[in-house]
């Protein structure tokens, strides 16, 4: 088990900019991170625009011990990414000839056209990361990790990288909640817990339902013995307030 790694998250893409595409990435990657006891720390989003690709990466790769990219490594014109990443790492973007070659022996090269042709041109040195879902991989240069924006494929490329990344302290979660709380009847209360656990994150979360609103007190992080003691004090928190604390997440 290694020590605990910082992670960002780089979302590539107009079409999540613009609002015709709703990002469900970032949950799926947030999770599976922290199973693995590595801590999202950051998330941006760019457009497709090289300069601010290539500046994004610069900065989150030098900052975060990893970066996951999604979106942008499809055969069209605003499919960029892959020699957005060539250039931020300052090295040639070429043929990768195992992947050309896989890729022209399933699509047949009759069908193995110029558009196809640059999912298999990756940065040099970059490693293509296995995928079940199609025969165009992600790829990983350095501790950049470049994987496609539809969701099942992204997941099928993170869960093929997933061995690679190591496994640290998982980060674990406890949750309460209560309907009818108020917020600034508790905040206080919730500070002065956070004052004593500073080893983890809490956060207070409203949720509004048919059935009536409330807030759900959520503690994040890896001392199991903390997070078990931090979620106690907050069910007394709740129940100060002559509401009744419910275990865990608030039903959707």
């Amino acid at each position: 088990m290694t020590a605990n790694k910082t992670a960002a998250i780089l979302i590539i893409g107009n079409e999540i900019l613009s609002g015709r595409t709703q990002d469900i990435n970032v949950k799926f990657i947030a999770t599976r991170l922290a199973a693995i006891g590595h801590k999202l720390e950051e998330v941006r989003v760019v457009p497709d625009i090289p300069e601010r690709i290539i500046r994004a990466v610069n900065e989150l790769r030098a900052a975060y011990d990893n970066l996951f990219t999604t979106g942008g490594i499809g055969p069209t014109h605003d499919d960029i990414t892959s020699e957005c990443i060539a250039a931020a790492f300052g090295v040639p973007w070429e043929k990768h000839q195992p992947t050309w070659d896989a890729m022209e022996k399933h699509l047949g090269a009759e069908n193995f056209n110029e558009a196809r042709q640059r999912m298999a041109t990756l940065p040099r040195g970059a490693v293509p990361i296995p995928t079940a879902m199609t025969i165009a991989p992600g790829f990983s240069i350095g501790n950049v990790h470049v994987m496609a924006g539809v969701p099942r494929i992204m997941q099928s490329m993170f869960t093929g990288l997933e061995p690679s990344l190591g496994q640290g302290t998982p980060i674990a979660m406890r949750a309460v909640h209560g309907i009818g709380v108020k917020e600034g009847s508790i905040a206080a209360g919730l500070s002065a817990i956070q004052n004593r656990y500073p080893m983890l994150d809490l956060g207070s979360y409203p949720f509004y339902r048919e059935t009536g609103g409330g807030v759900a007190i959520v503690a994040k992080g890896t001392d199991e013995t903390a997070l078990d003691a931090a979620i106690t004090e907050a069910e007394s928190l709740i129940a100060s307030q002559d509401i009744t604390a419910i275990k865990g997440e608030p039903p959707v």
